[in-house]
């Protein structure tokens, strides 16, 4: 499920006159019968609601007096979430004649046309009130108290994310409560004004209304989320429409070469994830995302994450993670991924965050030739980004799970085609070719062809670290070999510190030979990405006048001048 919850109006919305038809409730329990929660959110003060409708105790959790009281229905204990009523608002109510008046815990309410005279007594006391309209009621409640706060302490104490709630309603007053979810729905007797805003306009009044869309969420779950409201952007098509993500329909790849603006685009999507209150986490094994706005990072070059602060930090709501894997072996990665995957899978399931699980180097943990995905408690995958400079280079269990390929780069053919081939589909004829600032975008198991992207570039700059490989792990396929003349052995170094001590025990003909051809500057540039430091080589490479211990001390003190030596 991606819906966990249903947060509904009472009045208007389940209630018709005060009064919940069977049908309502039938359809009600259906849906808690399913595995998700029920909220109330009312206007109504609480022991009116509780004689008026004695099926309350279904809800998990109710929000009284417009939010300024939040109640449990199975303990029957009570939380007031605002100030109590000044008595000398009150008293100059009563003064004033203002009839019919109630008086809540932190509520007061009355009809129209009394506003004037509450507007007049609100001033004439120089309170910090505001007054909020339902439908002909007029309440007075506590600046910055609405259905809205109340309803994000109801999903405090549930642990819920309010992406993953659908909302419903029908007056002024439900303005704040469905702007906040994931999904939102107004019964047909709503105010034109409240179905202007909301994702779905029901067919059917109150709790007819309610009924229907309880069925099409049990029908459909997700599906009934419009993702041009609600995905993370992209950028704009050629006919500058929004192209966006949607969580709830699978994951992402992002492929391309290196330095096409895989981070880049990578580091743009979390920043829309924060604009619209995702949560997400990082797995970041090259240190490109260190500092990645709005994120608390875990771990680095020599300090692996700790088990025990990733687990706390992903139940935290109230962050987003980056995991920094580098100090870890390539095989101690995919293990400690495994363990983040089954936490995110778990924490998704109950409560719907984290909304994204961003993969970087994605081959890393979903290498070709491995067989399925890593096992979890739950069949609760999150949605996953994965950025990886092939298609070829992950398992075809990874990209069964795709659903969007974001191409990069100017050959975005052979790229679009080895991802067809490799999840067994036929590939596009018509491809456009992209420009510099274009991405290809295809979501493959719809009929729809490739199209180009103007992506959308992040307000923050990001910035490559020159040392993320120094002490880090580049891969066994990356890493630099030191072969003999005669090939009769090698020693690997994976960051360029074990380079360096590598090359001082070599012998001088091993040292040599790579010298000569080479490949000492062809690493630097190609793997560790560094065109400086390849320069610096290429002229130690060229200069046929050192020795075998000079050219070792030059590219020693090369490797060095531009990362500190170790301590």
């Amino acid at each position: 499920m991606y819906f966990l919850a249903l947060a509904t109006d009472f009045d208007g919305t389940i209630a018709r006159d005060g009064v919940v038809k069977q049908e309502t409730i039938d359809a009600l329990r259906r849906l808690k019968e399913s595995g998700r929660r029920l909220i109330l959110v009312t206007g109504r003060e609480l022991p009116d609601l509780i004689k008026s409708f004695p099926e309350l105790v279904m809800f998990d959790s109710v929000v009284a007096e417009n939010g300024a009281l939040l109640y449990d229905p199975a303990t029957q204990n009570q939380r007031l979430l605002a100030a109590p009523p000044p008595p000398r608002l009150v008293e100059r109510l009563r003064e004033m004649k203002v009839e019919p008046l109630s008086i809540g815990r932190s509520i007061v309410a009355t009809w129209e046309p009394n506003q004037g005279k509450v507007i007049e007594i609100v001033r004439e006391l120089g309170l910090e009130r505001q007054i909020t309209f339902n439908k002909g009621a007029i309440m007075i409640l506590p600046s910055g108290v609405t259905k809205s706060s109340g309803l994000l302490a109801a999903l405090g104490t549930l642990d819920l994310s309010a992406h993953n709630v659908v909302a419903v309603g029908d007056a002024e007053n439900d303005h704040a409560f469905l702007s906040i979810c994931g999904c939102s729905a107004a019964v047909s007797n709503a105010l034109p004004a409240l179905k202007a805003i909301v994702d779905i306009q029901l067919m059917k009044g109150q709790g007819d209304g309610v009924v229907e869309l309880i069925d099409k969420l049990l029908r459909d779950d997700a599906r009934i989320l419009p993702t041009e409201r609600h995905g993370i952007s992209v950028g704009v098509d050629c006919e500058g429409n929004k192209v966006n993500l949607d969580p709830s329909r699978g994951s992402v790849l992002i492929v391309g070469p290196s330095r096409s603006g895989k981070t880049t685009i990578a580091t743009a999507l979390t920043e829309r994830m924060v604009a619209q209150h995702y949560e997400f986490v990082v797995i970041d094994p090259e240190g490109d995302y260190v500092d990645l706005q709005h994120t608390v990072c875990l771990g680095g070059p020599r300090m692996p994450p700790s088990t025990a602060d990733i687990v706390k930090l992903i139940r935290d709501s109230t962050v987003n993670v980056v995991i920094n894997t580098q100090a870890l072996l390539l095989a101690n990665r995919r293990a400690h991924f495994a363990m983040i995957l089954d936490q995110t899978a778990y924490l998704r399931c109950q409560t719907g965050r984290p909304h994204w699980l961003l993969v970087d180097e994605a081959h890393e943990v979903f290498p070709k030739g491995h067989r399925g995905l890593p096992r979890t408690g739950t069949s609760e995958l999150p949605a996953m980004v994965l950025v990886t400079i092939s298609s070829g280079l992950l398992s075809v269990d990874a990209l069964q799970a795709v659903e969007t390929v974001i191409i990069l780069g100017r050959q975005p053919f052979e790229a679009l085609a080895e991802f067809a081939e490799a999840v067994g589909t036929s590939t596009p004829t018509e491809i456009p070719q992209p420009s510099s600032d274009e991405a290809l975008y295809w979501t493959w198991r719809s009929d729809k062809p490739p199209s180009l992207v103007r992506v959308t570039p992040p307000a923050q700059r990001h910035k490559r670290h020159e040392g993320k490989y120094a002490e880090g792990d580049v891969g066994v396929g990356r890493s630099f070999y030191f072969t003999s003349p005669s090939g009769s052995h090698s020693v690997g170094a994976k960051n360029l510190f074990v380079f360096v001590e590598v090359a001082e025990r070599v012998d001088d003909e091993t040292w040599e030979r790579h010298l000569r051809a080479g490949d000492y500057s062809a690493w630097f540039r190609h793997v560790i990405r560094d065109e400086g430091l390849a320069q610096a080589a290429a002229a130690i490479e060229r200069d046929r006048l050192l020795d075998s211990r000079e050219s070792r001390a030059r590219i020693r003190d090369a490797v060095y001048g531009r990362y500190a030596a170790p301590s």
